[in-house]
């Protein structure tokens, strides 16, 4: 029986540890989602900031969203006031953050610096779309320490959250 309970709970941890590593190696990529005019060499973009009409655009529900006396406007286009913005010159930061909108005062002080500065990123569209870099997630090898079970691997910290060209 003692030796029937030990095999069972081998079986449950070692069915437990591949589906961990199974999880732990997933990778988002939403390429064929951002705009043609978003900036080249990302394969996984949340929200783009422009500095030059402090907007924000949603990249999985295709939406702008941007302040209107006060309130916080999703829209598939941009408001009237920015018709002669071009999309392809503006500069677009990418912002790997949930709701950013929301810290939007630190957001505008942070990446003002970036206004004006047309024409400095290569967009999607107007790039050899074999030049996407991959982010993609191999994870460490695990390392085992003797009489530890479990004893160590690899850890990661997210990096990168927030980039500029």
């Amino acid at each position: 029986m003692n030796c029937m309970r030990n095999t069972i709970i081998a079986v449950l941890l070692l069915c437990g540890a591949v589906t961990a590593e199974k999880t732990s190696a997933q990778v988002n990529i939403n390429i064929g989602l951002q705009p043609a005019w978003g900036p080249a060499g990302y394969d996984y973009v949340e929200y783009y900031y422009l500095p030059d009409i402090e907007t924000y655009y949603y990249v999985p529900r295709r939406q702008f969203i941007y302040l209107n006396n006060g309130r916080w406007i999703y829209s598939a286009g941009l408001p009237s006031r920015y018709h002669t913005y071009n999309l392809y010159n503006g500069y677009k930061v990418i912002l790997n953050a949930p709701k950013p909108y929301l810290r939007h005062a630190s957001y505008k002080v942070k990446y003002a610096k970036y206004k004006g500065n047309n024409g400095k990123q290569l967009a999607i569209g107007r790039s050899n779309k074999s030049k996407v870099k991959s982010a993609s997630y191999t994870p460490a090898p695990q390392k085992i320490k003797a009489g530890k079970p479990g004893g160590g691997g690899g850890t990661s910290k997210a990096k990168g959250k927030n980039k500029h060209l």
